[in-house]
């Protein structure tokens, strides 16, 4: 088909039209809506030529007419209230990954824990026509339900988590963690092991200490009452709980760290006291935070929460429920865990292994 001459074109102060793309392709107003939205028994030189004609026009369809036809946006929305970015970022990766497969963009809107900015923000999503909303949270504590009876669409949350009844929820297997990472210094001999992680207000610091304990008690091993630490997410923390463990002269050969700024914290302090990281004591943390790892002397093993797959499985499954559905209510991701030298199983031959 040749090219439109400059005189077919319309007029430069206003873009172009169905009516246009119609005329051109010499075709009625119906066809060519046929033609561009993918409906309609048409010829395939006919749907072909008015197609070519408006992208020669630069013509785009009116997405909202478009979307009453379909009964779908293809637009999500992804609500967030972690403001730092560190686990939403790799959750958020994942998702669109998922979701550029099935052609669906996504709306962000950072909620930083203001129930009122939520509210806002749900009702432009709604109003927006969204197909599906994904909540995720910089925690995994369960948190009040997004207004699912008004949502009318369905809803994951995503490294969150709520109490409403029939929820959709893909969260990190913490206790699976702090058992896989616990149960790898054993494997490397370690047998006085010490768990000093963050606030006990945290659900993941319980699972993790979970975890942690029920490898010490399968290898029959030792569990004191110093045997878990907690304090606050810092490296500070860290080096104030081995202040504490040097002390009262604890003996261990192994810390298990809830994060990676905690065990770099315990790193920095136990070469400060003399005492050589892993030949005396292993280290392992939490959260793979690689520009904490890779910096901390000796670099340090540390188990992922795999969260970029955790986001993926998250829009999948939203992609599901919109298609009508119904997979399961809660899926939690197996970790793994990244071994470096701090735990004294390193091989400089091989790099990071992954372990899961």
């Amino acid at each position: 088909m040749a090219s439109l001459t400059t005189e077919q074109h319309p007029p430069d102060d206003r873009p172009p039209t169905i009516r246009d793309v119609a005329r051109l392709a010499q075709v009625s107003l119906g066809t060519a809506s046929k033609a561009l939205n993918g409906s309609g028994k048409l010829r395939a030189e006919t749907r072909l030529r008015v197609q070519t004609v408006a992208s020669e026009l630069g013509f785009r369809p009116n997405e909202w007419a478009l979307s009453l036809h379909r009964r779908r946006t293809f637009t999500i929305g992804l609500i967030s209230t972690d403001s730092f970015g560190r686990f939403s970022i790799p959750v958020l990766a994942g998702i669109e990954h998922a979701l550029k497969e099935a052609n669906i963009s996504v709306f962000l809107c950072n909620a930083a824990d203001d129930p009122e900015l939520e509210r806002r923000h749900l009702e432009a999503l709604l109003a927006k026509r969204v197909d599906g909303i994904i909540i995720t949270s910089r925690r995994t504590d369960p948190r009040p339900p997004i207004a699912a009876d008004r949502t009318r669409v369905p809803v994951v949350y995503a490294y969150a988590q709520t109490s409403h009844q029939h929820s959709w929820q893909i969260l990190p297997d913490d206790q699976s963690g702090g058992k896989l990472a616990t149960e790898h210094l054993i494997q490397t001999g370690r047998q006085r092991i010490v768990h000093v992680t963050g606030p006990d207000s945290f659900l993941a610091v319980r699972q993790r200490a979970e975890g942690f304990r029920q490898a010490m008690r399968a290898a029959r091993l030792p569990l004191p009452a110093r045997s878990v630490l907690m304090g606050a997410w810092s490296e500070n923390w860290g080096h104030v709980a081995v202040a504490k463990l040097l002390r009262v002269r604890a003996r261990f050969d192994a810390v298990f760290c809830g994060s990676d700024q905690i065990a770099r914290g315990c790193a920095d302090a136990l070469r400060e006291a003399g005492i050589s990281v892993p030949n005396q004591v292993a280290i392992v943390g939490y959260d793979n935070w690689e520009i904490i790892a890779a910096a901390t002397r000796p670099p340090l093993t540390t188990v992922d929460m795999n969260l970029q797959e955790l986001g993926g499985q998250a829009g999948k499954i939203l992609i599901g429920l919109i298609d009508g559905q119904k997979p399961a209510e809660t899926i939690l991701v197996p970790p793994r865990l990244i071994v470096r030298a701090s735990c004294g199983s390193f091989s400089r031959a091989t790099g990071d292994t992954d372990k899961r």
